[in-house]
């Protein structure tokens, strides 16, 4: 026996009676074969586990409404053990975070990879979702995040297509349209700045609780450490560029075979440092005498 408001819960985008434009744009995202991570949110009761399921069901079909209540296990780093209920499809699989408290990330990362590295998808049920976050899971998997109020989450969430229930703004996109940087590449540039700026102990320190927050929100460590060789690159001249380009080279192998990706990237800025600082004494005494 089915509840009232399931009963008569729109099944179809074709069948939302209200916010007609957007569901006509969430039914060209899926036609067009791009889709994007999307952040759904707005006040309780606006529709947005409806319009998902709308979406899910365009996608897949009727599949998506067996569900299942499965009970996930979770181990922390911290060794703890962490219980959690899910509902799942053969398609797709819905958390709380909010069940798991102060752990929800430990939970999220976990399940987005132990779904990306499930044999359950059959090919001809996959779709080309393009994303990265994090690396080794997310070509596999698409987020498709909903709450009451966006601006209280993390900056990082910039990442997904804000979708937001009253406007829709600039869309389709243009050629030509300027593409804002995300903050987590702004966050990485004021970084290397910290790092051109000063070389000292505390200032690793800082730098490295920095590189850390950044894998901690899953960018994967080979984008920060191309993101930053980068930005660093700009701040040297030619002879000190060769050297730093062959030192990334290292880092990035060191970074490739090992699995603590901090380890690695804070020994290629403490490494960076300590040469850019020989390089501006040198220059410096040159200039003097």
């Amino acid at each position: 026996m089915s509840l009232w408001v399931d009963k008569y819960r729109p099944t179809s985008l074709a069948k939302l009676d209200y916010h007609k434009d957007q569901a006509n744009q969430l039914k060209n995202l899926v036609q067009c074969g791009d889709f994007p991570h999307l952040l759904v949110y707005g006040p309780s009761g606006a529709g947005k586990k409806t319009r998902i399921m709308c979406l899910l069901r365009e996608l897949y079909g009727a599949g998506v409404e067996k569900l299942r209540i499965e009970h996930q296990s979770i181990v922390a780093p911290s060794k703890k053990k962490i219980e959690i209920n899910t509902i799942a499809s053969n398609y797709h699989l819905e958390v709380n975070p909010s069940d798991a408290g102060n752990s929800d990330r430990v939970v999220i990362q976990e399940l987005i990879k132990t779904v990306a590295q499930s044999q359950q998808i059959q090919s001809s049920t996959q779709r080309e979702f393009k994303g990265k976050y994090p690396a080794q899971a997310i070509s596999v998997v698409t987020l498709c995040l909903i709450c009451n109020s966006a601006p209280s989450l993390l900056p990082q969430v910039s990442l997904v297509n804000k979708l937001q229930f009253h406007i829709f703004f600039r869309y389709p996109f243009s050629a030509d349209q300027d593409i804002p940087e995300t903050d987590w590449e702004v966050y990485l540039r004021e970084t290397a700045n910290a790092i051109v700026s000063q070389q000292s102990p505390q200032r690793l320190l800082e730098v490295r609780a920095r590189l850390y927050e950044l894998l901690t929100h899953c960018i994967p460590p080979e984008i920060i450490m191309k993101g930053l060789v980068s930005e660093l690159l700009s701040n040297c001249d030619g002879h000190l560029k060769a050297d730093v380009a062959q030192m990334a080279a290292y880092y990035e192998h060191r970074l490739q075979m090992g699995n603590k990706a901090i380890y690695h990237l804070e020994a290629f800025v403490a490494k960076f440092m300590a040469i850019y600082k020989k390089f501006m004494e040198d220059g410096l005494d040159n200039f003097m005498f």
